[in-house]
């Protein structure tokens, strides 16, 4: 007999409505400032909170040397998002301000993130992830932008970042914190 989860949300097949009212001001000013991954996450786990009312505690991440096309990934039932450390990597080089970076990573990361939350469709994940930076940041934010449009083609030099196998993580300590500091240390 296969096990039922009563409980278990049912992730839309399609993009919730965004809230209605501006953009979270805290939230926009969290992405001007320089970050780490953590706390761009924290705007991240912020914002789909926020505009879809779910959050899921315990995630890790990784850095990886992946193939340029591939930004992340999040391996189904586990707790590690991956990150392609070459784009970061070419991002960083190339960002004209922290925004930009942090946009890039909020974007990669709530994508993942959404995957951990339940959505599995990519066509509904990129639906919803643009539909949470619309709602958390605004229309105009470069997030949004990013969100709504296709990586490689607002940033074609990603496509000549340096190309991986995904053999070796690199493990980012202190990710996600703020959900685990009762528990791991």
């Amino acid at each position: 007999m296969a096990a039922r989860f009563e409980h278990a949300p049912t992730p839309p097949t399609a993009a919730p409505p965004a809230p209605p009212g501006p953009a979270a001001p805290s939230l926009v000013a969290r992405l001007e400032r320089p970050a780490d991954y953590d706390r761009v996450f924290g705007v991240v786990r912020d914002a789909v909170r926020r505009v879809l009312g779910i959050e899921r505690p315990g995630l890790g991440l990784a850095l990886s040397s992946l193939p340029p096309q591939l930004g992340a990934y999040w391996q189904v039932t586990g707790n590690l998002i991956v990150v392609n450390e070459g784009l970061v990597e070419a991002m960083r080089a190339r960002a004209g301000a922290p925004v930009q970076l942090n946009s890039f990573l909020f974007v990669i990361l709530a994508h993942e993130y959404l995957h951990a939350l339940g959505y599995l469709d990519e066509g509904a994940v990129r639906r919803v992830t643009a539909a949470v930076a619309r709602g958390a940041l605004g229309p105009d934010h470069p997030a949004t932008r990013m969100a709504e449009g296709d990586l490689w083609k607002m940033f074609p030099f990603l496509a000549y970042a340096p190309r991986g196998d995904g053999q070796r993580l690199k493990i980012v300590r202190g990710f996600d914190l703020a959900s685990t500091q009762n528990y791991i240390r």
